[in-house]
């Protein structure tokens, strides 16, 4: 019997990045399929997943905007891409026979639910990887923000924030190879310090919920499934009393 997870309901916050190619843009088939199997070993611990992916893979909203395009237009344009992106993680989910649904707050039916609370909840519990697109349908928010609302909306028990670093450090790494890495941190010393973790917005959400929040590197191994079983040394939690 496969060991149990630690954690009952969980929002993983994905990039689009996480999805591109070599050359960071587009939507590279077998990265989705990886990210498919790291997601298939984690929903087979009976853990309930939900996903909020982001788009800057197809599309930024700041890159419009800095060469004068209408800032919510170039906004909708990166909400778009988030449910592109969202589709090909849902295929490549399926082809590994795990049941998925993607909601989006920016309506297609023709593609995706729109996205409603007790629908994502109902269909978490019957198992369902539930992939949430489109951000929060508003501009000016991040898919940060939308993660850290979505898991407070569905009661999740942890944002786990996927990256390509191992956790929340007391500066750049890459920059500043002394820089101390954290294994866990309380909400006010990631204010106190600066520490950058989220964008503020989705931080205060969180701490106000508090939701607790993971940093792993989510393309090391195995560390996204050996982190929902509870092993230690694995990110960064960000928490209160947890």
């Amino acid at each position: 019997m496969a060991p149990a997870s630690i954690y009952r309901r969980i929002v993983l916050k994905l990039s689009g990045e996480a999805l591109a190619a070599e050359d960071g843009h587009g939507i590279d088939p077998e990265r989705a399929d990886e990210i498919a199997r790291k997601l298939r070993d984690v929903h087979e611990l009976g853990v309930q997943i939900a996903v909020v992916i982001g788009g800057g893979n197809l599309w930024r909203g700041t890159t419009g905007v800095a060469r004068g395009m209408d800032e919510p237009t170039s906004h909708y344009i990166g909400m778009v891409g988030t449910v592109m992106n969202a589709l090909a993680l849902q295929d490549a989910l399926e082809r590994l026979d795990v049941r998925t649904r993607v909601q989006t707050a920016v309506q297609m039916n023709a593609v995706a639910e729109p996205y409603i609370r007790l629908r994502a909840i109902r269909h978490l519990e019957k198992s369902r990887v539930v992939i949430l697109a489109g951000g929060l349908g508003n501009p000016y928010f991040t898919t940060d923000t939308a993660a850290a609302l979505r898991a407070s909306e569905i009661s999740a028990d942890i944002v786990i924030k996927a990256t390509k670093v191992n956790g929340i450090y007391s500066a750049d790494p890459v920059r500043h190879p002394d820089a101390q890495r954290f294994e866990r941190l309380d909400y006010g010393q990631v204010l106190r310090d600066k520490l950058e973790v989220m964008d503020m917005t989705a931080f205060t959400v969180c701490e106000e919920n508090q939701m607790p929040i993971l940093v792993i590197n989510f393309f090391d191994g195995d560390d996204l499934l050996q982190a929902v079983k509870g092993r230690s040394g694995i990110g960064t939690l960000v928490c209160d009393d947890c």
